[in-house]
């Protein structure tokens, strides 16, 4: 079987063997290009970008896989997925984006270049963002109950010790 269009741009983007300050170059130019992408959905949030995967690359002016490694990074924030594991050049793909879920999944990927887009404060209200941004901050933490010890009193108010009462 031949190669994907998404394996061939994870072969360039996690590239173990390629050179550290080579692979970070790459990393700091794919940033700035999908924050500009951002920049343009972001204008229009509820129009639905559609084309081929050859088509969107054009519009935005840039190369296939460069696309490729959008359309996988944006994925989980659509509406309905792509087919990315299979898609070749001419495979119709869609960019329509539930505005929440990207919002949260930009601050999940901590890509502050992204979700502190001006374009942002044009959709949603400052509470809104903040609200937005914590819940999706608070859904990543695990707190732990405090654990009761033997010998404290036990939490159901019966003044006893907890293993003399409930611990049992």
């Amino acid at each position: 079987m031949s190669e994907t269009l998404l394996d061939q741009w994870k072969e360039i983007a996690y590239d173990e063997k390629a050179d550290r300050g080579q692979l970070q170059r790459f990393w700091k130019n794919y940033f700035q290009i999908e924050k500009e992408i951002y920049e343009q959905l972001l204008t229009n949030p509820d129009e639905e970008v559609k084309g081929t995967v050859k088509e969107l690359a054009e519009k935005y002016g840039q190369e296939v896989l460069t696309m490729v490694g959008f359309l996988d990074g944006i994925d989980e924030s659509l509406k309905e997925a792509n087919p990315i594991e299979t898609m070749d050049e001419d495979t119709v793909v869609s960019l329509a984006f539930d505005k929440e879920k990207l919002y949260k999944n930009m601050v999940a990927a901590k890509a502050d270049w992204l979700y502190d887009l001006p374009q942002w404060k044009e959709i949603y209200p400052e509470e809104e963002l903040k609200r937005l941004y914590k819940e999706q901050k608070e859904s990543g933490t695990i707190r732990k109950e405090k654990k009761i010890g033997r010998n404290d009193p036990c939490p159901c108010g019966s003044g006893k010790k907890y293993k003399k009462c409930c611990g049992k």
